[in-house]
């Protein structure tokens, strides 16, 4: 048994060109940490949290992170903060899967 909940949750995770595959990792009553497999062409449509603060965590593959009005190409590892209120989202403009994770707190 190991602590560790990202391979389990996944290796299994094998989106499609243009799909986003998701697993939850983590949930408690102040915390969401969801990992984010995207797929050949994949979007996670930029959104915002008003009552959160949103990490990215990039560990597989160069998704190109949005927040806000700008955009960056990022290798893993990378970690971005997206504050509350800030419209943030990432796209895989590559042939290779790239997964992130998402950590929310506090949950709204």
């Amino acid at each position: 048994m190991t602590l560790d909940r990202y391979a389990d949750a996944v290796d299994d995770l094998a989106p499609d060109a243009g799909e986003v595959e998701t697993a939850e990792l983590a949930v408690t009553d102040d915390v969401l940490v969801k990992a984010f497999a995207l797929g050949p062409g994949a979007t996670v449509d930029p959104h915002e949290h008003g009552d959160a603060t949103n990490v990215f965590h990039v560990l597989e593959g160069e998704p190109t992170v949005i927040r806000g009005d700008e955009e960056e190409s990022l290798a893993a590892p990378a970690v971005v903060l997206n504050e509350r209120g800030t419209v943030h989202g990432a796209r895989n403009d590559t042939d290779e899967r790239a997964v992130l994770t998402a950590s929310l707190c506090p949950l709204p």
